[in-house]
């Protein structure tokens, strides 16, 4: 652990404060993210439920400790030296499907894909399987107003997650509890309120559409077939997503491929060969090479096009 966690984090006083949840201690981050980059967090406590979420964010506030939440650890890139603080995981679960036979209530913490996609569908109800493959928690999901485009016939269009989103419960900013609707969120491109207030999402729920299961899982196969031309496979890629917010009519990553960017290996990290607006961890990546990537492709585009790169991913920790 780090020397200053104990003068940081009152260890004694947060095991008693966040019980029954246990507390960790030194805990490796890069597992964590889509990205598998990033060092240890001084301290991690792990919220399933969502009073234990409540509880954690409103006692770390209450201390005044440095702390940041953290889901499925996509669209963030952790520094080389760790968190100074407490990471609160949120692994908020629970499914429930509604009376009116087409709302579903879940936890924050749940996953998009699989877990929530696979039960809507599987009940024949549409809405939410056109983010097949991507990773994100559902708090995640409305923290960046989770989108989609999938070019086929019918559907060139973008879809987004406040299109079935109807209500979430929230500890506000003000450590209340309040059930907000869609205005609430003022949703845009990869923004909501979320990013201009310290609410957290503890429960979210969707209205969805009865559609024949095949029509689905066909959407699913065409979806899950245009990412896979365009987007690194997780597995074998490891990455945060795009980089860069949207210019609209121009593309972030067109301006990175026309500087001659794409494919950049620096260290264990490169900008991706089939689509310039994403970095991967080639296997052992620091976040000191992305962040070399991440200002390289800024500094050129600015220079050779005079436009200028806004980064849509979140830094944490220490660089």
């Amino acid at each position: 652990m780090n020397a200053e966690t104990t003068a940081i984090l009152p260890i004694d006083e947060l095991r008693r404060e966040l019980a029954p949840m246990s507390l960790e201690l030194d805990v490796p981050l890069a597992p964590l993210t889509t990205f598998r980059i990033g060092g240890p967090a001084d301290a991690l406590v792990r919220a399933r439920t969502p009073e234990q979420l409540s509880l954690a964010i409103r006692t770390a506030r209450a201390m005044g400790l440095p702390h940041v939440l953290l889901g499925r650890g996509a669209n963030v890139l952790v520094g080389d030296g760790g968190y100074r603080g407490l990471v609160i995981r949120n692994e908020v679960q629970g499914v429930e499907f509604l009376d009116d036979g087409v709302s579903v209530r879940t936890g924050a913490g749940v996953e998009i894909f699989p877990d929530l996609i696979v039960e809507t569908v599987a009940r024949g109800l549409g809405g939410l399987h056109h983010f097949v493959g991507i990773p994100s928690t559902v708090g995640g999901a409305l923290w960046q107003n989770l989108h989609f485009l999938a070019p086929a016939p019918g559907r060139d269009r973008t879809v987004f997650i406040e299109e079935v989103f109807t209500e979430a419960r929230l500890l506000t900013q003000e450590g209340e509890h309040r059930t907000v609707g869609v205005e609430y969120f003022r949703f845009g491109y990869d923004d909501s309120i979320l990013h201009h207030r310290d609410d957290v999402v503890l429960t979210a729920t969707f209205r969805l559409v009865p559609t024949p299961q095949e029509e689905l899982r066909r959407i699913m196969r065409e979806n899950l077939a245009w990412r896979e031309e365009r987007h690194p496979d997780l597995w074998l890629y490891p990455s945060a997503g795009s980089i860069f917010q949207k210019i609209e009519g121009v593309g972030a990553g067109r301006l990175i491929d026309e500087c001659g960017l794409k494919g950049m290996v620096y260290g264990n990290a490169g900008i991706f060969h089939r689509h310039a607006n994403i970095v991967v961890n080639l296997g052992g990546a620091r976040a000191r090479e992305v962040r070399y990537l991440i200002d390289l492709a800024r500094e050129t585009v600015l220079r050779e096009t005079g436009y200028e790169l806004e980064t849509e991913i979140s830094f944490i920790g220490e660089f």
